[in-house]
């Protein structure tokens, strides 16, 4: 049985972690956070410790670690705010730990560089929650991509729309220099996913981009993709809406429409899964997409003009 500790306890996604830890036989030892409100451990592992001091949390893993063999942490699973991923994959690997870390990794390429270095000194490994890599409709549709011809470019437009309240301006999740926007926070598994199906990244363009919105266009080597990111309600289609909806996961691919709705919120055990198997996803598989979502943060908007999604025509 391996020994896990918790980063972000009280987080929105950290249930889908606990529930990984003991789907594949893992028992949580320990869990950190500053907010209390952790009730929902019971559900899982009752048992484990529960710190809301980090330095606490720290001398326990460390207490773990100088014990008899099969006390001390094998991983730790990170699910603290993002701007924090960095320093706590870190502690992780310092303590003699392997990190499983929410997305985004890193909210910088250079910060890849430099988790790198320290695996290398601490002989520890680093995964990410790259889930829609093993979405069913990813695998299929990066089989259809690699058996179409080599010239074929696919036209794509993404439409990513997950409602937030009035709380999001005043989370950190609302704070671009801690999220990293919308582009960042909601945007980048998808941009690895596109990155993962249909190769290179050739040509980044950026139409539009708010606090809570952005838009644009990036060719890949096998598509041309219209992406659209929203936090905001209004932006959900009203037919959705009606039905009392208020996300929209749609890719739709040469007129044919994939819906992430289905199967997206259960694929954290698959990742465990896999970390466990040795065949987790590792920094440099996280590189692409970070560097895509930091260039779009970077750029200037150059308006709604050219091949822009279609969303975006309510805003001209």
């Amino acid at each position: 049985m391996k020994n896990f500790a918790l980063i972000g306890a009280a987080g929105y996604v950290a249930p889908r972690h606990m529930q990984a830890v003991k789907d594949i036989g893992g028992n949580l030892v320990a869990a950190f956070d500053p907010n209390d409100s952790v009730g929902i451990i019971d559900n899982y592992f009752p048992e484990a410790h529960f710190f809301t001091e980090f330095e606490r949390f720290d001398r326990h893993i460390d207490k773990l670690r100088r014990r008899q063999e099969g006390q001390a942490v094998d991983y730790v699973s990170i699910c603290s705010p993002n701007y924090l991923h960095d320093s706590h994959i870190r502690f992780a690997l310092r303590s003699n730990a392997d990190a499983i870390c929410e997305k985004p990794l890193v909210l910088n390429p250079w910060n890849i560089d430099a988790l790198q270095f320290i695996e290398k000194d601490t002989g520890r490994k680093v995964y990410t929650v790259l889930q829609l890599r093993l979405h069913p409709a990813v695998i299929n549709l990066k089989k259809e991509v690699a058996a179409a011809p080599a010239d074929k470019k696919f036209d794509i437009d993404l439409t990513y729309i997950a409602s937030r309240g009035k709380w999001y301006d005043i989370s950190w999740k609302g704070d671009e220099k801690k999220s990293g926007g919308v582009v960042t926070n909601i945007g980048v598994h998808f941009y690895d996913m596109l990155h993962f199906v249909f190769g290179k990244v050739q040509q980044n363009v950026v139409h539009f981009m708010n606090q809570y919105k952005a838009a644009g266009f990036i060719e890949y080597e096998k598509a041309r993709v219209r992406w659209f990111l929203s936090v905001d309600n209004a932006d959900v289609p009203l037919q959705l809406q009606q039905q009392g909806q208020r996300t929209c996961r749609i890719l739709t691919i040469n007129g044919n429409e994939i819906d992430f709705s289905d199967n997206f919120t259960n694929l954290h055990t698959r990742v465990y899964q896999e970390v466990l198997a040795g065949n987790g996803f590792g920094l440099e598989e996280n590189r692409v997409a970070i560097e895509i979502a930091g260039s779009i943060r970077s750029q200037t908007p150059v308006g709604i003009t050219g091949d822009y999604h279609p969303f975006l025509s309510r805003y001209k």
